[in-house]
């Protein structure tokens, strides 16, 4: 039983060695981030965003202001996920994959068969409810997963919002935005969250987009730490139900031996 033991913990020992190797093997290649990469994105102070240039999906939700038509004057849809929205005495329209302003021109459309309207604009549209669009933050994070885009989120503003955790690497978050395109590669920059937080650096603070990706990695000791884990883990696991075995077969052995 001695003899076993000490192979057992000689064993965990290897693992843990081996486990530590291939950590410090892989996590340089985590990190693919070229500096260049983030002229792909925008400042928040040299971008003007409105709703008027926002494409409404469902379940995006409108207001509608037409004061002469009661219908559908202060009434608010959410956009089915047939991407239409219907008012009575109007009927159905579709709203997705349109601006504000082109949801307000089929609704003149249709309204000017039932009604008289006059002025330039007599149809507004306005997007009160923006949930057809996202960002993700991964990671070292409190609050990880899909967030809300409504056009005008920095990538300080997320960081800050997710809040990195204790073993968060601040110094070396990554800002991706994906590609669906196989000729185009993802760009992928570095962002120092450090530098932003304690001396005000926001020169890489830039404007996230729909479907750009922050991930958070874990400092260098955390991420030896969850490998380590994950190599001891099933390990201790199997050496636990041996000893289960070995002290039910001991057991049976110990009674018959008495008197």
């Amino acid at each position: 039983m001695k003899r076993f033991i000490r192979s057992h913990k000689a064993f965990l020992a290897q693992a843990v060695l081996a486990a530590l190797l291939v950590s410090l093997l892989v996590l340089p290649g985590c990190f693919s981030a070229k500096a260049k990469n983030i002229a792909a994105f925008a400042k928040p102070d040299t971008v003007v965003t409105t709703s008027k240039n926002y494409i409404l999906q469902p379940p995006d939700e409108v207001e509608i202001h037409c004061s002469k038509v009661p219908e559908v004057h202060m009434q608010s849809q959410k956009i089915r996920p047939d991407g239409k929205i219907s008012f009575e005495g109007v009927g159905e329209i579709q709203a997705a994959g349109k601006t504000p302003k082109e949801l307000a021109s089929l609704l003149h459309e249709k309204i000017v068969l039932l009604y008289t309207l006059t002025g330039e604009n007599p149809i507004d549209v306005r997007v009160i409810t923006y949930q057809s669009k996202f960002y993700y933050v991964l990671g070292e994070v409190d609050r990880p997963g899909p967030k809300i885009c409504t056009g005008r989120d920095s990538a300080l503003a997320a960081i800050a919002a997710a809040n990195p955790t204790a073993l968060a690497w601040n110094k070396r978050i990554q800002v991706i935005r994906p590609s669906s395109d196989k000729n185009t590669r993802p760009k992928v920059f570095q962002l120092n969250f450090e530098k932003m937080r304690v001396h005000g650096d926001t020169s890489k603070n830039v404007l996230l987009q729909e479907g750009d990706i922050i991930y958070v990695p874990p400092t260098i000791l955390a991420s030896l730490g969850k490998t380590v884990q994950e190599f001891i883990t099933p390990i201790t696991s199997t050496f636990s139900t041996i000893n289960v075995i070995q002290r039910t077969m001991v057991g049976p052995a110990t009674t018959q031996s008495g008197p």
